[in-house]
């Protein structure tokens, strides 16, 4: 009896161990997904649209059009340069003073609009810059679209790549999750079937075994939490360039995520696995 207890118990522990290891590679892979997120969000909230006005606004108006721009919702931010700033720059740049030769600043206000990372795309840029044009005080619009084309064409690329290997990798975890489930309970079936002889409900049949499939998940979550924050920290404080691009928003958000994969898979697949062999005749338990 003793040894039949130790064995259940090792049993449990390979099964937790287990889990929290698949629960580990898939919390890597999501942390690795949203990171990869965030960072094509910035590359592309990086891209600039340069916004000319017309050489007779003045600071005053085209102040006026930045504050009306600003809250428009494809607008993360907008950079305001004043024509006394391009001046200064032209002058730090070259070294030339231009209004020394043209007695007047040939430099005209213009506006740097950094898009949200969603709008910018080249259908989106399109009609952007139709809409901005209307305004009356307009000159020019400047970004460049190829470049544009090439950063959304490779993003797209490496997003389809990532999505393609975290949907193989979850199949890969659900499957040994599942295999390590029937593995704990194909031990008991013979409980399972003496059970139900002696006329037990089959809800009643499934409660311990749920109960303690809960209990697998939320051990192997738990450790899986520890492992991943524990590798993000140490990273953060000996990698100082990846602290920047492991932020703890999207690290909760993978927590989450393993937390519920680990009770949800661990549930399912023993609920599953019960019933197969609740239905299971007597003559097939020895196969």
């Amino acid at each position: 009896m003793k040894r039949k207890k130790d064995w259940f118990r090792w049993q449990a522990l390979t099964s937790t161990i287990s889990t929290t290891m698949v629960l580990v590679l898939l919390g890597i892979l999501v942390l690795f997904v949203l990171t990869a997120k965030q960072l094509r969000d910035e590359v592309r909230e990086d891209l600039a649209v340069t916004v000319v006005l017309k050489d007779g606004v003045d600071n005053q108006k085209g102040l006026a059009i930045k504050e009306r721009w600003e809250h428009l919702p494809y607008i993360k931010h907008l950079d305001y340069i004043s024509r006394e700033q391009s001046l200064k720059e032209q002058i730090e740049t070259m070294g030339l003073d231009p209004t020394e030769f043209l007695g007047t600043n040939p430099f005209s206000i213009s506006m740097e609009l950094h898009l949200v990372a969603d709008y910018a795309c080249s259908d989106s840029l399109q009609w952007i810059t139709k809409e901005l044009r209307r305004e009356i005080d307009v000159a020019d619009i400047v970004y460049q679209k190829d470049m544009v084309e090439t950063l959304n064409s490779n993003l797209q690329r490496i997003t389809f790549v990532l999505l393609f290997v975290t949907a193989l990798l979850c199949i890969i975890s659900l499957s040994l999750i599942n295999n390590t489930v029937r593995l704990s309970v194909y031990s008991r079936r013979f409980i399972i079937h003496n059970m139900k002889l002696v006329g037990a409900r089959w809800s009643f049949i499934r409660r311990p075994f749920l109960l303690r499939s809960l209990w697998i998940g939320l051990m192997a979550s738990v450790l899986a939490v520890i492992a991943i924050v524990g590798g993000v920290d140490w990273l953060r404080t000996h990698e100082t360039d990846l602290a920047h691009f492991l932020v703890w928003h999207n690290v909760g958000i993978t927590l989450i995520v393993v937390v519920s994969f680990g009770l949800a898979i661990t549930f399912i697949c023993t609920y599953v696995s019960v019933t197969h062999y609740l239905r299971m005749r007597e003559s097939n338990l020895y196969k």
